[in-house]
């Protein structure tokens, strides 16, 4: 009787099935890739209770109280208070870009108040268009006025350390008073969704033609390697275009996110991130062999960028090396361009310094498509 299975034949097949994996290597990459870079990540980079968060101390009092408090504040582990010289204006305006994450103002009559008995006021300006960002840091200052004068108030003030507190630390949330987690949510989503169907679009452009055997003819065609490119780019800037106009459409009329900004600078940013995220697209059709071959590449981008951009976790809660890479990232940036425009009110001046740092990542990526751009079949 004839066996059904030959362990010869078995074996046969099991070495064929490693030499296929033997020559596709960009599979094997990211079958061994991807799980190392979710461990890393989730096990390093991501931190849901960020520290050190940048502060400046308006101090009109200058005294050893309003020092006191301010060095209770730093001692928490959530304030990193910078050295700050300037106003409140400017304070705002660092607010507004992002480079500021807190404004403390001490009252000048602080000191004069608080031995008085008067429990003076100290106002907490918090950036809180990402709610998680700020959340346990206010949590923290609740019980920051009943301890941190503790070492001060002795002798004939003992008595200012009893309950109540003898100051009051009121707390204004800028750009998201109710901290809705859908202010930051949504048009984070808008960067999220651009990211993942622009560059899988574009990422099988090219390979779907070499695939289908449609290449050829490209190839023959009289046109430059960056007539293809922006050729192929332009149509699916119309189909993201329609995505924006339908995210934005839905954050207004049914999620009511505010657009505080002005539309046309928004949609002119929607249009350099689109830019760049189809560039990133183009590169790695030139670079893959397949369709399976592009979307996993796609996947391989698009995985830190979620992660390590601020959509999901605070950007300052990462380490110093997982910020530095998010910042090469064109997610991070945009996040911060959409963010800042619809909850801030954010214009040009705040916002370039998120702008050209996309300009710079797409004219890259540009240029490494160009040089990988195949104008042969070899």
């Amino acid at each position: 009787m004839k066996l059904p299975l030959s362990l010869h034949r078995l074996w046969a097949i099991v070495a064929k099935e490693f030499i296929q994996l033997r020559r596709d290597r960009i599979t094997f990459a990211m079958m061994v890739g991807i799980p190392v870079m979710q461990l890393v990540l989730f096990g390093f980079a991501i931190n849901t209770d960020p520290k050190h968060l940048p502060t400046v101390v308006l101090d009109a009092d200058q005294s050893a109280y309003s020092r006191s408090f301010t060095a209770g504040l730093e001692n928490s582990g959530y304030f990193d208070i910078r050295p700050y010289t300037g106003g409140v204006a400017q304070a705002e305006q660092g607010m507004a870009v992002g480079t500021i994450q807190f404004i403390v103002s001490i009252p000048a009559d602080f000191s004069r108040r608080l031995v008085r008995g008067e429990k003076p006021a100290v106002l907490v300006e918090a950036d809180a268009s990402d709610p998680s960002a700020t959340g346990n840091a206010l949590a923290a200052l609740a019980s920051l006025n009943q301890t941190v004068l503790s070492h001060d108030l002795t002798g004939p003030l003992a008595q200012l350390n009893s309950a109540p507190p003898p100051f009051e630390i009121r707390v204004q949330r800028n750009y998201n008073p109710e901290g809705i987690t859908q202010y930051n949510i949504v048009p984070g989503l808008m960067g999220t969704i651009l990211t993942m169907t622009m560059i899988m679009m574009t990422g099988m452009a090219v390979t779907r033609e070499l695939e289908r055997g449609t290449l050829e003819n490209l190839l023959a065609m009289p046109v430059h390697p960056l007539e293809v490119m922006i050729g192929k780019i332009i149509p699916y800037i119309m189909v993201g275009y329609i995505q924006v106009v339908v995210i934005l459409t839905a954050a207004y009329f049914l999620f009511h996110v505010p657009i505080a900004g002005s539309l046309p600078l928004l949609l002119a940013c929607v249009l350099i991130f689109l830019a760049a995220n189809l560039a990133v697209g183009m590169m790695f059709s030139t670079i893959a062999k397949s369709q399976l071959q592009a979307m996993q590449m796609t996947f391989f981008f698009f995985l830190p960028s979620m992660l390590l951009s601020g959509f999901m976790f605070p950007f300052r809660g990462m380490p110093e090396w997982a910020q530095v890479i998010g910042s090469a990232l064109p997610l991070t940036h945009f996040l911060r361009i959409v963010r800042g425009i619809m909850l801030k009110g954010n214009g040009w001046t705040e916002t370039w310094p998120s702008v050209w740092p996309l300009l710079v990542f797409m004219a890259v990526v540009l240029a490494i498509g160009l040089k990988r751009y195949r104008r042969t079949l070899d």
